[in-house]
């Protein structure tokens, strides 16, 4: 009877995953419908109106995001320092020696 129990259990289990993945897969379809509907809605008006039908595009300029990767992490970086930039150190001299290698007693 235990292994029944357990059995039963396993196949009530496979069937609930199987049942929200269809679920999941459903939605999935519904939003992609939903967008091409909307989508020839949009083409249909602007063809009923005379206008040309444009795409649905995401602008992305290559150039600002290779700017905004080497620029830095604050919003001013770029513009404080330029790479011809000097900045002025002082130079001091260590008199004291540790050696790294060795165990500590």
């Amino acid at each position: 009877m235990n292994n029944f129990v357990k059995l039963l259990a396993a196949w009530v289990f496979r069937l609930s995953l199987l049942a929200a993945a269809l679920i999941f897969m459903a939605g999935l379809l519904f939003v992609a419908a939903l967008l091409l509907a909307l989508w020839l809605l949009r083409a249909l008006w602007a063809k009923l109106t005379g206008q040309p039908v444009q795409p649905w595009v995401f602008k992305m300029y290559r150039a600002d995001l290779w700017q905004r990767a080497y620029r830095g992490t604050s919003p001013d970086a770029s513009r404080s320092q330029t790479p011809m930039d000097v900045i002025d150190a002082e130079v001091t001299e260590v008199t004291e020696v540790t050696d790294f290698s060795a165990k500590p007693r």
